[in-house]
């Protein structure tokens, strides 16, 4: 186990931070309380000695798709018997983020662990470079009465590169917005470096008392409806012929049978299930491995 505590001294002197400003500026636009936060999480950094560079990775986007792709295709895999036999004992929002994802291939999930791979070794020169890096975090809470579950499909989400990357990833309060709910920011490591991300973590709560802070609650507050049916942005009515057929047929090959509900939810997600099938890259040579296979150096095999 790396020495945590020992590296807690809350002193930054001399450690390089990059600074992914494109997530929150570009590639998710944030509310004007998101970014004042941020610019002053930069500015207290800065002040406890670390050395701020802007710096760039890919869209959210893309980590996104190849997220989704390999991520669901997963969960489908692992709940296929009981999604057969006993489709309506799953929640609504499970399902609606589930059943998209028969329109999966075996092809489309191999390819995108490939990229999978290809994400993971782009990082490695921003690795010498930075000691760690920061991008905003989740801004504040919505009414849970306002969700609906096709958001999960619309847009990609802050946190969700670092699952695709394999980085650790601190989370932490850096401001209230204008409804009194805290904002955030995310500390991420280089793979295996939790005590660097710790050690900032610790630096920015000791300079800043927003994790000391809470939100006011209001007493008599009425609760949401959580159990009511899904909300449906699109009728399934309004889907063209072409995708209800392919969702029909996808589901019928994955041995789901579909109620007219789920069929719904299943519609709804799918034109942006197909989108992320149309944008994943296919280019790959043969030495673009899919990130699950691990291959060891050929002095380990020769001393073996």
């Amino acid at each position: 186990m790396p020495p945590y505590r020992q590296a807690q001294n809350g002193d930054l002197r001399g450690l390089r931070i990059g600074v992914l400003r494109h997530h929150w500026e570009e590639d998710l636009p944030a509310s004007e309380d998101v970014r004042r936060a941020m610019d002053a999480a930069l500015d207290v950094l800065r002040r406890l000695g670390a050395e701020l560079e802007e710096c760039r990775v890919r869209p959210l986007r893309s980590y996104f798709d190849v997220k989704i792709i390999i991520a669901e295709s997963e969960i489908f895999g692992v709940h296929q018997k009981n999604l057969a036999s006993r489709p309506r004992d799953f929640g609504a929002d499970f399902l609606s983020r589930v059943l998209p994802s028969v329109l999966f291939t075996a092809h489309d999930y191999v390819q995108a662990t490939r990229e999978h791979r290809r994400m993971m070794v782009e990082m490695e020169p921003l690795y010498t470079k930075f000691d760690a890096f920061v991008t905003a975090g989740m801004g504040e809470a919505p009414l849970l009465s306002d969700y609906r579950s096709v958001s999960f499909w619309q847009k990609p989400s802050l946190l969700t590169a670092w699952n695709v990357t394999s980085q650790p990833v601190l989370s932490l309060p850096n401001g209230f917005g204008r409804n009194g709910l805290p904002l955030g920011m995310q500390v991420v490591g280089r793979p295996f470096d939790e005590p660097t991300i710790l050690r900032i973590g610790q630096a920015y709560e000791r300079a800043t008392e927003w994790h000391a802070r809470r939100p006011p609650l209001v007493g008599g507050g009425a609760a949401p409806d959580v159990e009511a049916p899904p909300v449906l942005s699109v009728p399934a009515n309004q889907v063209d012929a072409e995708t209800r057929d392919l969702c029909a047929k996808s589901a019928r090959r994955a041995g789901v049978p579909l109620d007219d509900l789920m069929l719904a939810q299943l519609l709804e997600g799918a034109p942006y299930a197909l989108e992320m099938v149309r944008r994943l890259r296919r280019d790959h040579d043969l030495h673009h491995e899919p990130a699950n296979v691990f291959s060891f150096p050929a002095a380990h095999h020769q001393g073996r």
